[in-house]
């Protein structure tokens, strides 16, 4: 599955370099927020020096109105997969709010080490990419009213199917816009495929992945992935986010 086929960014000490606050939506579930602890630790070790932090909009702590005062040099980087509503306007509207005026580094997606982090989590699920070519995966996403982000993650799905050859991969939505997973389980099915799996294009364990798999299970589909997570390919992709608009934030000084 192409692990660790991917340049890591520069492993340099970050010392004196603004520091990487991350910025995730924030949910009622606590493994959300250990995920971005694990996440937080993982960019740390990966780019030693680099002073990093995370805040939330909601639901977690702490806000970002908590940490401005530890956080006036930085770069924000959203940990979201999509351009959708949070990244576009819930995220700004935060900052300004709170009182710091950040560089804003873009949204994850799309990105190849988002595809070799889905190859990860699918091969710690037991997947064998040997039989990609007779397999349907369902790539079940969060799901958005914003046409474009679905579109992007339509893109990502197709993508996948083309770099990976799965027979087929359809999109799921767990929330906001159909298709369902049922939906994706049954025109997978019409294909007469009958190897199915399950990826969830998530970042973190929660309500949604949890009817995921729930609905997953239910269809009786057993290879069911774990989320993104805090994988190293995401932590790399963190840093890519954070050294690209700490770049464009010297040039436009």
């Amino acid at each position: 599955m192409r692990l660790g086929r991917l340049p890591a960014p520069a492993r340099t000490t970050g010392a004196g370099s603004p520091a990487l606050l991350l910025i995730a939506h924030g949910s009622r579930d606590p493994r959300h927020a250990a995920t971005v602890d694990e996440l937080v630790r993982l960019i740390g070790s990966t780019r030693p020096g680099l002073r990093v932090g995370a805040a939330y909009l909601e639901h977690s702590a702490p806000r970002l109105a908590q940490v401005a005062d530890r956080f006036r040099t930085a770069v924000a980087v959203p940990l979201l997969l999509n351009r959708a509503f949070h990244a576009r306007t819930d995220i700004p509207a935060a900052l300004t709010e709170a009182g710091l005026d950040l560089p804003l580094a873009d949204v994850l997606g799309p990105s190849p080490l988002l595809l070799a982090a889905l190859d990860r989590r699918l091969a710690e699920a037991g997947f064998d990419p040997a039989e990609a070519h007779r397999t349907g995966l369902v790539l079940a996403a969060a799901g958005s009213s914003d046409r474009a982000a679905n579109a992007a993650t339509r893109a990502v799905a197709a993508e996948y199917r083309r770099t990976r050859g799965f027979a087929a991969v359809e999109v799921a939505h767990a929330s906001a816009a159909p298709p369902r997973s049922a939906d994706a389980v049954a025109a997978l099915r019409a294909r007469g495929l009958r190897r199915l799996a399950v990826a969830p294009y998530l970042l973190a364990p929660g309500l949604l992945p949890d009817r995921i798999t729930a609905a997953a299970r239910g269809a009786g589909i057993e290879l069911i992935a774990p989320v993104l997570g805090a994988a190293p390919e995401i932590a790399d992709l963190l840093l890519q986010r954070y050294d690209r608009a700490r770049a464009s934030a010297a040039v436009a000084a």
